[in-house]
């Protein structure tokens, strides 16, 4: 939803109110000691103090380059204007550093392996064009598996490069996103745990991002300036703390602040010894924490001994199976929540002419060969979800039927397919729903019928027959259905006789699918919050070896989950869609709806696909697209 330039600045004018308020509220709480710092005989522009299997390492950049220190010994440096120095430990062994030569603008990463005879390896040196970065910091995502980095621009944008993915490194590193950012943005810092990308607005304000390269891009205020906030010099540097709280440090006057991930000022310590100070580490060893605090000027880094209050560390989530497309459509040709439901033609006799249909919300029917090219579009009005069967009668010929719910007159979209793959407007059924929605399609076994389930946003679903008289095609309502609130995605098992529908906030229904069953449905898989979070979108069916599977998106955690479809509905996969780096196809997020089939597609997608809506089409930004994952990569799991 867009909001107006007025309703906008209300907004700006209601956050900084309640920062004024909580500002006023926590002066109190404000340490304004002055803490002893201590002079290092080391000058640096940037300086950590790390401990590897017991042992102590010190490393810096100065004016000619970056160098590694184990005490008084010089292990290894390398020469270069180095500016931003960002580290992260790779295992107990090992640690990644990242820096930006300042006259190059070139990104370098090296490998930093004391045990190893070459203790410091160049890894990657990268030009980068994009802009010019004032800050970098790494992200370790273990519930999605990947490595990234972030570099940070000053003139409003950041890159996301991802470097390992699923413990595999990238031969070079791939742009997975680019973030609009505030214009003077000064500094970076990612709690890891939390999967929170903090970055300052120089003296302005500390905002907080979403890390996850397939999240929502939204920002949310930590820390403002004065008289709204505590803020009063310019943020040059972040980092945070074990337990998710952060330091913030502010070049001139210069002061080290403590503030806790939800905003609060923990505490404010000047440092009137500094003059400026520009680049901040900490080393937390055993149970002491140390705060190293340096200058672009390279004069001599400043230890400070920190007292924190003791806090709960929060812990990691665990990793979540990931699996990768093979395959991506063309983007929508709008921007926005444009694309929601695909479904599956297949070709009779070439699996590779197979055709994969997906709704615009805005405009109509979008068909896309086994390339991802678009090869049709129809222009019907606002489709929601579609659905495929084969074998029906039309304009005295036999055609495959297409079935979509139009929402611009509550009405169902019926589409003729030849055997060449084309599509042809078939007319539409009335249905005198008020807010029509999901949709799925019915071939009976017992009868050879036809049917569309159609449902509501009040709950409401309706059955109807389709019929034909060799020319045209015609519905009947049959049966009605109930759900207790808001439905959408549906898909029946014409082998069995059965309907399973999503009530997006609450669970998965099962109906008997005849027109003469009866009515009554039951809960048979409910929203955990957890696995199953909410909402419910697409839902699909699979069958492999004699068994039969129920496939759903879990939107609010951008996963999929794998069920039995037969009691006690079992769950056999969750996984999520990730990056596919040698394709260059972004993974996939808040996914509505998807489609399987278990039958070739051709090279590439011998035994099947899944197809699912991409929420967020990234690498780069585009509109939104369909995502297809070989069916046999899911099996591959089963096993």
């Amino acid at each position: 939803m867009m909001l107006s330039t007025k309703k906008m600045f209300l907004l700006s004018a209601v956050s900084l109110a309640l920062a004024a308020l909580l500002s006023a509220c926590q002066a109190a709480n404000q340490q304004t000691a002055e803490p002893a710092a201590q002079a290092l005989a080391v000058n640096a522009s940037h300086y950590h103090n790390v401990q590897i299997a017991g042992t102590e390492y010190q490393l810096f950049t100065d004016a000619t380059g970056l160098q590694v220190q184990q005490g008084a010994t010089v292990l290894s440096r390398y020469d270069g204007a180095f500016i931003r120095l960002a580290l992260q430990p790779l295992n107990d062994s090992s640690l990644l550093l990242a820096a930006m030569d300042d006259n190059s603008n070139s990104l370098y990463v090296w490998r930093f392996a004391p045990a190893e005879p070459t203790v410091l390896q160049l890894m990657q040196q990268q030009l980068i064009s994009s802009r010019v970065v004032d800050d970098l910091c790494f992200y370790r995502s273990s519930e999605n598996q990947q490595l990234s980095l972030f570099l940070l621009g000053g003139r409003g944008g950041a890159d996301q490069l991802l470097l390992q993915q699923q413990q595999q490194w990238l031969a070079h590193p791939l742009v997975i996103r680019e973030l609009n950012v505030p214009y003077d943005s000064t500094a970076c810092t990612v709690d890891h745990i939390a999967g929170a990308l903090y970055i300052a607005e120089a003296d302005r304000a500390i905002w907080r991002y979403q890390a996850e390269p397939e999240a929502d891009e939204g920002r949310s205020l930590v820390q403002v300036n004065k008289p709204f906030g505590q803020l009063q010099g310019e943020v040059k540097a972040l980092q945070t703390l074990s337990d998710g709280s952060l330091l913030a440090l502010e070049e001139e006057p210069v002061r080290l602040l403590h503030i806790s991930s939800d905003g609060e000022l923990l505490s404010a310590m000047p440092l009137p010894a500094l003059k400026q100070a520009s680049g901040l580490s900490v080393s937390m060893i055993t149970n002491n924490t140390a705060a190293y605090i340096s200058t672009e000027d390279t004069d001599p880094v400043q230890q400070l001994a920190l007292t924190l209050p003791v806090m709960a560390k929060h812990s990691g989530k665990a990793a979540v199976m990931q699996m990768m497309p093979g395959l991506q459509t063309e983007p929508a040709s709008q921007r926005g929540d444009v694309m929601d439901d695909p479904a599956v033609w297949h070709h009779p006799a070439q699996p590779e002419l197979s055709l994969i249909l997906g709704t615009d919300k805005r405009a109509g029917l979008d068909v896309y060969n086994m390339q991802g090219k678009r090869v049709q579009q129809l222009s019907v009005g606002r489709l929601n979800n579609v659905d495929v069967r084969y074998g029906l009668n039309w304009q005295g010929a036999e055609h495959d039927i297409a079935v979509a719910s139009l929402r611009d007159d509550n009405s169902l979209q019926l589409f003729a397919i030849d055997a060449n793959g084309k599509l042809h407007n078939a007319g539409k059924v009335a249905t005198g729903m008020k807010d029509i929605y999901g949709l799925c399609m019915y071939h009976s076994s017992q009868n050879n019928q036809h049917y569309v389930f159609v449902n509501d946003k009040s709950g409401l679903i309706r059955q109807y027959q389709i019929g034909t008289d060799g020319k045209t095609w015609q519905g009947s309502l049959v049966r009605s259905l109930q759900v207790p609130s808001q439905p959408e995605g549906c898909v029946a098992d014409d082998k069995r006789g059965l309907l399973f529908v999503g009530e997006e906030d609450e669970a998965i229904w099962r109906f008997a699918a005849a027109a003469d069953a009866d009515t009554t449905g039951e809960a048979i898989i409910r929203v955990d919050g957890e696995r199953l979070v909410d909402d419910i979108e697409g839902i699909a069916l699979a069958e492999h070896n004699g068994s039969s599977y129920l496939l759903v998106s879990s939107q609010g955690n951008n996963s999929y989950l794998l069920y039995d479809a037969a009691p006690p509905y079992a769950e056999r996969l969750h996984f999520r869609i990730s990056t596919n780096p040698q394709r260059g196809i972004d993974g996939v997020s808040e996914t509505d709806g998807l489609d399987i089939t278990t039958r070739s597609l051709g090279p590439g997608f011998e035994q099947g696909a899944l197809i699912v809506q991409d929420g967020r089409n990234r690498m780069p930004e585009q509109g939104q697209n369909l995502k297809l994952v070989p069916w046999a990569d899911i099996l591959q799991q089963l096993k």
